[in-house]
């Protein structure tokens, strides 16, 4: 789905930025990667990493939440050397047990201050930014936050994916910033609007393209990969909403180092690699996510992470699923 790099760019750019990770290569070194991002994302820049420093890689995929509960599971006995997560909670999790190691500050300070854990364990690798995707043609009024949501006139028009990890994540951040008991006012407020329930991010904007809804609640990214699956532009248009509002939630895919890794400076040069230039930039062109390096980089036409008006919250916390499932159980969302 996503394109290699060009080979131009990799001999020219990725040699240069791995200069400074190491000056030669390590042809002994292998490392074990629990990867909860795919391989249709992460695969070319692994492969690049193995050609550039010897470094073999074992990447065992899998579902980031699985994964952390895997590591949970195995604890000093894991065999992992560093964990991928598609998004902060699971990090969070994995963190919360002591079982990643404190990071360099090279690496800690490479990143936005957002993007660092407060134990400084674990960094972000890019931004996944909440956002309201809509239809242009059928939506003149776009809501300034989520409550509006709430109100008649979108009854039976919304999407939403309440078994999805972004939306309870996303949730779990309400939680944090207004309470359980506010959250649970919008929730109901949500459901009594009737709105229609799909299993993944990519079905609501596809739904919306088909004009079966107007809108939905998604990460930023959806509608470049509908677009891009579809061959074609799509009826969606991405919307931010006011400055402050939890709509606007932030998210991370990251990573970080088991404690129990003997191969940490193996496991640092494949975190410079991955926190690069040009690697960024290949996340921003390629899979259309934030960099968590430079937030002046924007994906497609989208205002840069600077000029996101997101709410304060500690990713970390995102973890807390098990309290946020229960309320959507409650409300009758689970």
């Amino acid at each position: 789905m996503f394109k290699r790099l060009v080979a131009s760019l990799l001999t020219l750019s990725l040699v240069a930025s791995l200069a400074a990770c190491s000056s030669s290569k390590s042809d002994g070194d292998s490392l074990v990667i629990y990867s909860g991002r795919a391989e249709e994302y992460m695969g070319t820049l692994f492969e690049d990493f193995t050609r550039e420093t010897g470094i073999k890689l074992d990447i065992r995929y899998g579902d980031s939440a699985a994964l952390a509960a895997q590591i949970l599971e195995e604890g000093d006995n894991s065999p992992a050397d560093l964990f991928i997560s598609q998004d902060a909670g699971a990090l969070g999790a994995v963190s919360g047990e002591g079982l990643l190691a404190t990071l360099d500050d090279a690496i800690l300070n490479r990143v936005n201050e957002y993007f660092r854990s407060q134990n400084r364990d674990w960094v972000g690798l890019t931004g996944r930014v909440r956002i309201l995707a809509y239809s242009p043609k059928r939506v003149t009024v776009l809501p300034r936050t989520v409550d509006d949501l709430t109100k008649p006139e979108w009854k039976g028009r919304l999407g939403i994916a309440p078994t999805n990890a972004s939306f309870q994540a996303f949730v779990t951040a309400m939680i944090q910033t207004r309470g359980e008991v506010e959250t649970e006012k919008w929730l109901r407020g949500i459901v009594a609007n009737s709105p229609k329930f799909f299993e993944k991010n990519s079905l609501i904007v596809e739904a919306i393209d088909a004009g079966e809804i107007d809108a939905g609640l998604v990460n930023h990214y959806y509608i470049y990969e509908v677009a891009e699956e579809l061959g074609r532009e799509i009826d969606v248009k991405n919307s931010f909403f006011a400055p402050g509002d939890i709509g606007n939630l932030i998210n991370a895919s990251g990573l970080g180092i088991l404690a129990t890794s003997n191969k940490s400076k193996s496991a640092d040069k494949l975190i410079q690699f991955l926190l690069s230039d040009t690697a960024q930039q290949f996340f921003v062109d390629d899979v259309k996510e934030y960099s968590a390096v430079d937030s002046s980089l924007s994906p497609g036409e989208l205002i840069p992470l600077s000029d996101i008006k997101a709410p304060k919250v500690d990713l970390a916390a995102l973890k807390d699923l098990k309290r946020t499932q229960s309320l959507l159980i409650k409300v009758g969302l689970l």
